[in-house]
């Protein structure tokens, strides 16, 4: 496949770093080209931040780059190697079907990865095809959005491509490539590969390249393999608490699934919950629910503890002294996770600052929103509002004694009732992108060609919190239902 001149016209700049690191960490692989590319969605306001233009990215030749036909000028197209825990057994795994096309630099001088989803085989595909269903990309791409509209760390999705062919599951259906864009798709799984089946010289490279990429302050630590670790701990510990505070259930949360620059990846069986209930499960894989909304920061810490593993060789050359610097780097998670999210609660309760019943308070409200089955978003936007009599908890005997206890609470500080109000309307979303509502814009696309229903979800969830009369609709709960919603990884 060749590179297209015209291509440069796109604002494309890349700067190939990771190509230069062992063959070990990756194959050089081009997309498959497909019969008949469409550009179905351009994410603008993201082109534009990366120096792209989105206006040449609509024409025929950027959709072809888009789908895989072509390569933009300066790309190295590679697909990464890495291992992982997948619901708690270690395989080898690698992109099955995903190309990373290289490093775009941006105007502001950042290095994000941009990488083709669902473009054809690898080396790492083993019985698959490498491509990618529609319904799972558009999926991706709006609850990616979301998330970044959320203020959550996230790898962003910069365009769907439909292909013109189909692929085949348990049925046919529509195929197409996703372009995404993230700080890097390093992850914990890369390190467990290279401790498995690298070098330690390969393993250091590694981790020299990831200190330079997203931790460039550890360089000059005593001990820069350490203060890595330290660093995606505590990336880890916040992400994780972003993910609690709205009700985000990644529902796969493996290793290889887990980033060292601290952004969600793949968006496969992933939901936000409605009913509160910290035993949610959305994934119809995950049967077991090890990867249940109240399980995620365990399982961080898990999947850390892999990490931290697999750095062991680099941390001291005593086996026993690196155990030891890992385990205390490991310890720290959990603290540094619980002062993240008991902030967050504190900012959704409007409360400045911290006093020691903080934590009993919080911990009430949700049982009590668990004992009535209250919806998680829209009660903390209730009570924003103060429309607590609207929710499920209205006429119970402890809500009243909560209230009482909430609003001396608030009277014990400094700031008055506008500023509280102002900081819970910025800690509480007034929307998310509700699984009924993402059901209806994906069954419009997928069977209908109609992309109208899935653009107005975009744009009611691109300012979550407005709180403005155009969101009211995509606020409403989805009728009761016997069956529990359930998701697909959309392999």
């Amino acid at each position: 496949m060749t590179q297209h001149s015209s291509t440069h016209e796109a604002g494309w700049r890349f700067d190939n770093s990771y190509i230069r690191l062992s063959d070990l960490f990756y194959a050089r692989q081009e997309p498959t080209p497909v019969r008949s590319p469409k550009l179905v969605l351009l994410n603008e306001p993201l082109a534009a931040s990366l120096g792209l233009n989105p206006e040449v990215l609509r024409s025929p030749v950027s959709t072809e780059v888009l789908a895989g036909n072509r390569l933009p000028q300066g790309a190295e197209p590679l697909a990464q190697s890495y291992a992982g825990h997948q619901f708690g057994y270690f395989t080898m795994l690698g992109d099955g079907r995903a190309i990373l096309l290289g490093e775009q630099l941006t105007p502001t001088g950042e290095r994000v990865d941009i990488q083709l989803k669902g473009p054809g085989r690898t080396p790492y595909s083993r019985t698959g095809d490498g491509r990618a269903a529609l319904g799972p990309m558009l999926r991706e791409y709006i609850i990616s959005e979301a998330m970044h509209a959320l203020g959550i760390p996230t790898t962003r999705s910069l365009a769907v491509t439909t292909t013109g062919q189909p692929v085949h599951r348990e049925t046919e259906l529509p195929g197409a490539v996703l372009t995404r864009v993230a700080a890097s798709h390093i992850r914990v799984g890369t390190f467990q590969f290279a401790a498995k089946w690298g070098s330690v010289e390969e393993l250091r490279a590694l981790a020299d390249y990831t200190v330079e990429r997203h931790d460039p302050e550890a360089a000059t630590a005593d001990n820069r393999y350490l203060a890595l670790l330290h660093g995606v701990v505590e990336r880890q510990a916040s992400l994780l608490a972003k993910w609690q505070l709205v009700g985000f259930v990644h529902g796969v949360m493996n290793t290889d699934n887990m980033t060292l620059s601290g952004e969600t990846i793949d968006y496969g069986p992933c939901a936000f919950m409605d009913t509160y209930d910290p035993m949610t499960v959305f994934s119809s894989i995950d049967r077991q629910g090890r990867y249940a909304y109240g399980n995620q920061p365990a399982i961080a810490a898990w999947n850390l503890a892999r990490l931290a593993e697999s750095l062991l060789p680099l941390l001291h050359e005593d086996q026993e002294q690196a155990v030891q610097a890992a385990e205390r780097a490991i310890a720290q998670f959990a603290g540094l996770y619980q002062r993240n999210w008991l902030s967050g609660m504190r900012a959704k309760l409007g409360l400045f600052n911290e006093e020691a019943d903080d934590q009993a308070l919080v911990d009430e409200l949700l049982a009590l929103m668990q004992k009535t089955r209250a919806d998680y978003t829209n009660t903390f936007r209730a009570l924003t509002l103060g429309t607590l009599e609207e929710t499920s908890l209205s006429g119970t005997a402890e809500l009243t004694p909560w209230l009482e206890r909430w609003r001396a609470r608030l009277g014990r500080q400094v700031e008055n009732a506008a500023a509280s109000q102002k900081l819970m309307q910025a800690s509480n979303p007034a929307v998310i992108p509700r699984n009924h509502r993402v059901e209806a814009a994906l069954e419009a696309a997928e069977q209908h060609g109609d992309y109208s229903v899935l653009e107005r979800l975009l744009a009611a969830l691109r300012q979550p919190y407005a709180y403005v009369p155009e969101q009211a609709e995509y606020a409403e709960q989805p009728e009761r239902s016997e069956r529990p919603y359930r998701t697909y990884c959309g392999t």
